[in-house]
């Protein structure tokens, strides 16, 4: 459900644009969903740690599924983005705890498999959701793309209360870290805002800095942070927390922002940008899958190794062809390596985490793996959204209703023909630079990868040779 949600409204978006105007909210319908999950997932995920999974997840399951409907009552762009940013904020308890429940109920050498199956349901779901996005846009409507989680929302919900039961360990009179949580909430708005708003200058990003450090102050000093400093003192949890924050850049902003390419500049339908998104989906989970069984024998840096590997040539790949004129028959064996490094990297970056620490905060450090995944998606696809805003805007004789009838699905239909050519040089020159910025995050992912620190598992396998 979190997971298709992210990506679902990326092959509609165009459609939504032609329906309710608004471009200048284009990308804030990404970012607040993000922006909500993110400041969320370390919450809940210490509630998780501190009340039990089970209470928490039901209520991360009905806030989603009203935030689901709500949006698809929505008549404007801007209760759209309202709507968007409460459904987020049950999107915050569904991933991580998910995960955190996989982590408690199996073993080490179980859990690496179940993970790869479960990281496989994650990259089906959310590769699925560009797909999904444009059939459903163009046989229903694209408020049906939000309708579609509420069965599963519902079914899920009975599920877990009949048949998760899990020990009482609750702690009681635990006063929560509300100031950590306001400086988190008050940081991220700043960032986002920022990245979406270069004219700002560097001031917005000092300021994030200052909150930043005063956020860690705060977090030193009270019983149960919201984010544990201590946690980020281990090499592996740091390691992987940067490397999430550009895997998650790479995943969202190649899912936003390929589907919007093929409709907006080579003129393709919502199903056909949702295709291009199809090998993907054949190869995360696959490599997902294998990932899993590669682990408990060879430790967890080797999938994220080569993961980073194949997902940074994927990414330079996909820069050069789209930055050239167009797709090509290279596309969906891009967009295959590129799923494919994705999934494999993903089981080992969660696993890693989890086996760092014990059930006590097994759940904010899976939240923390969460929580920066999302924040590189959320300042990716606001700085890419940025960026096209901005580039359109400069367009002599553009306008806000201009460049959402580009968008539309007319493709630009009723604009002069001068205009509509201007437009259209200006949206494929922003793309192809947002395609190199996702490229270079890609691939700084690979640098991190290379430094990240010897496991468990490859740590005994080296005394067994010694």
């Amino acid at each position: 459900m979190s997971a298709i949600e992210m990506t679902v409204v990326s092959t509609a978006m165009p459609t939504v644009v032609g329906d309710l105007g608004g471009v200048h909210f284009y990308a804030w319908v990404f970012t607040a969903y993000l922006l909500t999950a993110t400041i969320t997932v370390p919450l809940f995920g210490k509630l998780a740690d501190l009340y039990g999974r089970k209470p928490i997840l039901m209520v991360g399951l009905v806030l989603f599924t009203l935030g689901s409907i709500a949006c698809g009552l929505s008549e404007s762009m801007l209760q759209l983005v309202i709507f968007r940013a409460f459904q987020g904020l049950g999107a915050g308890a569904l991933q991580p705890i998910t995960l955190t429940v996989i982590g408690d109920i199996y073993s080490l050498e179980e859990r690496a498999r179940i993970q790869g199956y479960t990281g496989a349901v994650w990259g089906i779901s959310g590769l699925l959701g560009p797909m999904v996005g444009g059939y459903i846009t163009e046989w229903l409507s694209w408020h049906w793309i939000f309708y579609l989680n509420v069965p599963f929302g519902v079914l899920a919900g009975i599920l877990f209360a009949l048949f998760f039961h899990e020990e009482g360990k609750a702690r009681e009179r635990v006063e929560l870290d509300l100031v950590g949580g306001g400086l988190l909430a008050g940081g991220l708005l700043l960032l986002l805002m920022a990245t979406e708003r270069p004219s700002w200058g560097p001031w917005p990003f000092l300021a994030v800095a200052a909150i930043g450090w005063i956020f860690v102050q705060v977090e030193r000093r009270v019983d149960e942070p919201i984010l544990p400093p201590s946690l980020f003192s281990r090499p592996v949890i740091a390691t992987s927390s940067i490397a999430t924050t550009l895997f998650g850049a790479t995943v969202l902003a190649t899912t936003t922002y390929v589907p919007l390419y093929l409709q907006a500049v080579t003129g393709g339908s919502a199903p056909e940008a949702g295709r291009a998104i199809t090998p993907m989906v054949i190869g995360w989970p696959l490599f997902s899958a294998i990932s899993g069984r590669v682990i408990p024998r060879f430790g967890f840096r080797l999938p994220i190794r080569v993961g980073f590997f194949a997902a940074s040539l994927a990414a330079c790949g996909l820069a050069f062809l789209l930055g050239g004129g167009g797709p090509s028959l290279l596309l969906p064996a891009l967009m295959f390596l590129l799923g494919s490094g994705l999934g494999f990297a993903n089981t080992g970056l969660v696993l890693s985490v989890q086996t760092s620490v014990e059930w006590e905060q097994r759940g904010v450090a899976t939240a923390s793996t969460m929580f920066f995944r999302t924040i590189g998606g959320a300042v990716a696809v606001g700085a890419v959204g940025s960026l096209l805003v901005s580039r359109l805007s400069r367009v002599p004789g553009s306008s806000h209703e201009a460049i959402d009838a580009l968008l539309g699905p007319g493709h630009g239909e009723g604009l002069a023909a001068h205009l509509r050519e201007s437009l259209g040089v200006a949206l494929s020159e922003a793309l192809t630079t947002g395609f190199w910025i996702v490229a270079a995050v890609t691939a700084a992912g690979f640098l991190v990868a290379l430094f990240f620190p010897e496991d468990p598992i490859t740590a005994a396998r080296a005394r067994r040779r010694r």
